[in-house]
């Protein structure tokens, strides 16, 4: 910041050098901010249509196990809270979605409490960093694998039923730009190349979805407007 105010000052615009970083935190604690509603459209939409209709419970299951493993990764290698903050806010966001999924999916089988369970119980220590540090970049390595898998099911689910049920087009939206907006953040904080595939993995499977709500979106108001 003071940078590019002294370039200001000088007259002069703010050099590649000087400008690029400061945009890159401007953007990151933009997305920071904006993380704390992004999850908001899809748990309202559920709310008020008390219905799951086309989620896949299993996707945003294993969407949590990643949130968590990322933000413990990202804490653990202390990098600047503008380069993960968001982690944090969605992981929350994703725990109530994931509690909104169960009671509106009632009844729940005894089987499926197993794994939140498991998660409570095992979260706390990874979270705290308390693992051997081979584990953790094993542990964090996988965790791309997992948001692959997070967003796979649901990708195949709207695929087979041709429709995306209760997904929100803007939670969809804001998770496809934030990715976008994380890969040059990434790049500009020159985080692991690790981080920076996750965010990569992010823009694809994000994508993906955000397409098929809008193809199968104006699919379904083509046939309602032939019926009418």
């Amino acid at each position: 910041m003071s940078c590019a105010i002294g370039s200001l000052r000088n007259g002069e615009f703010p050099e590649k050098d000087c400008l690029l970083p400061l945009i890159s935190k401007l953007l990151g604690y933009c997305l920071v901010a904006a993380s704390i509603t992004v999850k908001l459209p899809q748990i309202m939409k559920i709310v008020q249509h008390k219905s799951v209709r086309g989620l896949s419970v299993m996707a945003f299951e294993l969407e949590v196990v990643g949130y968590t493993i990322s933000l413990a990764y990202c804490l653990h290698k202390g990098l600047p809270f503008s380069a993960f903050g968001e982690m944090a806010f969605l992981l929350i966001q994703a725990l109530i979605l994931v509690a909104c999924i169960y009671y509106y999916s009632q009844p729940v089988p005894v089987t499926t409490w197993i794994r939140p369970l498991l998660y409570c119980a095992v979260a706390p220590t990874v979270l705290a960093g308390q693992i051997n540090p081979t584990l953790f970049e094993a542990l964090y390595a996988s965790q791309h694998a997992i948001f692959l898998f997070a967003r796979l099911p649901q990708i195949w689910k709207n695929f087979k039923n041709k429709s995306t049920g209760e997904l929100s087009f803007l939670t969809f939206f804001m998770n496809f730009a934030g990715s976008i907006v994380r890969v040059f953040t990434s790049l500009q904080e020159k985080a692991p190349l690790s981080i920076l595939t996750g965010f990569a993995l992010g823009v694809v499977t994000n994508g993906s979805i955000l397409t098929q709500i809008l193809l199968y979106s104006k699919s379904a108001a083509a046939k309602e407007k032939k019926a009418n």
